[in-house]
């Protein structure tokens, strides 16, 4: 190699770069790899897959069922998916032009953004939401619009605050119910009214419904793509990550308006090309089969968030009683700390992991996420270990 030759400088995109700045990496790697930490942080279910999906998914492996798929995915799994959102979610879809299967219900929401938002068009983004809605806004060149939901409305979508937001580049409204971080789940009538809001602002819903088996007491999960008129201003997005604790097979899918689906489709092409066909078969199984263990993981769930909602109650923490997923978003503004400051004194003093506030958006400053998607003996041991740090602030 020549002596004189030129250094050339790495060039990272200023889309990677000016993405929101995230502790989440750095939550993970310390939820993998800290012993004496007890981890509320990361949210995945902490039972494994069911073990009659597991013995399908290895006979499967055995019969060969490893090669590509078609894009949007195999014709049986997706009738059996149509099958479901038409007897649980009351959505009517044809499964060949009106439903793609994905790596997940990430790669769902990115394609619906992609095939929806083109350079400078916005979004209306639920904040404190999901932490993936607004860097994959950004790294597409839209603009996230933060719709402002507060504690004292019930996490609530105030269509007011909706309607200052919305511009003639606005396309694309987020729904997240039940909701991650803030466990809210929407009443019937609330979703009549966002359905209204969208159909007047001619706004596509993306209707993110990953915990919708997780709901509690007297609540109950409406898809507001079932809702007269939604039909062709929703797509409906659902993960197998959760209900089925099936986060390693990476699958999820996606119901809406033919056009909107076959621009994903496409899309696909250029992304992971098709859904792995292990985990597509795998996923028809656990539609078509016994749903015992999601009723179990939830009756565990409701368990462990009575626990965690009186202890909480009882440490000075207000939370409220979230209605649906997996979480306790309680406030901490009392103790006159940033969220970041708050979850890094906890883990300090208390060896517990929570996620800041704001890494689900800038209105999530003052409140810490909580997950109780961990054992009920771990739950019990954090609360002792906050309880005892709280004191001493």
């Amino acid at each position: 190699m020549s002596k004189n030759r030129k250094t050339c400088r790495i060039h990272i995109s200023e889309r990677e770069l000016e993405l929101p700045k995230t502790q989440f990496l750095e939550i993970m790697r310390v939820a993998e790899e800290s012993k004496d930490v007890i981890s509320l942080g990361p949210g995945e279910p902490d039972f494994d897959t069911p073990k009659h999906i597991r013995d399908f998914a290895k006979k499967q492996l055995d019969l060969g069922k490893t090669h590509y798929t078609s894009i949007s995915g195999i014709t049986d799994v997706k009738e059996a998916l149509a099958k479901k959102l038409k007897k649980e979610n009351k959505i009517s879809v044809d499964p060949e032009k009106e439903l793609i299967i994905t790596v997940g219900a990430k790669e769902a929401i990115l394609l619906s953004m992609m095939a929806l938002l083109d350079p400078g068009e916005s979004a209306v983004v639920p904040d404190p939401g999901y932490v993936a809605y607004i860097p994959i806004i950004d790294s597409l060149n839209g603009k996230p619009l933060s719709l402002q939901l507060k504690q004292e409305e019930g996490w609530e979508y105030d269509l007011d605050r909706a309607k200052k937001l919305i511009t003639n580049k606005t396309t694309l409204l987020i729904l997240n119910s039940p909701s991650n971080p803030t466990g809210t789940v929407f009443s019937k009538k609330r979703l009549e009214e966002v359905a209204e809001f969208a159909i007047d602002n001619c706004l596509i819903v993306l209707s993110d419904e990953a915990y919708e088996r997780f709901v509690y007491g007297d609540a109950k999960h409406i898809s507001i793509g079932s809702l007269n008129g939604m039909e062709n201003h929703t797509v409906s997005i659902y993960s197998f990550s959760k209900t089925y604790a099936m986060a390693g097979f990476r699958v999820g899918y996606a119901a809406g308006p033919k056009d909107i689906i076959q621009a994903m489709t496409r899309l696909k092409l250029g992304t992971t090309l098709s859904t792995p066909t292990l985990s597509q078969l795998a996923a028809k199984y656990a539609v078509e089969s016994t749903q015992k263990p999601v009723q179990e993981m939830l009756k565990e769930y409701t368990r462990r968030g009575k626990l965690m909602c009186k202890r909480l109650a009882e440490i000075g923490l207000d939370c409220g009683s979230p209605k649906g997923a997996f979480y306790m978003f309680p406030n901490i503004r009392r103790f006159g700390m940033s969220s970041v400051e708050f979850s890094k004194y906890l883990l300090e003093k208390a060896k517990v992991l929570v996620v800041p506030g704001t890494e689900f958006g800038k209105y999530g400053e003052g409140f810490i996420r909580m997950s109780y998607a961990t054992s009920y003996q771990k739950i019990e041991e954090a609360m002792d270990r906050i309880e005892k740090a709280v004191k001493r602030l």
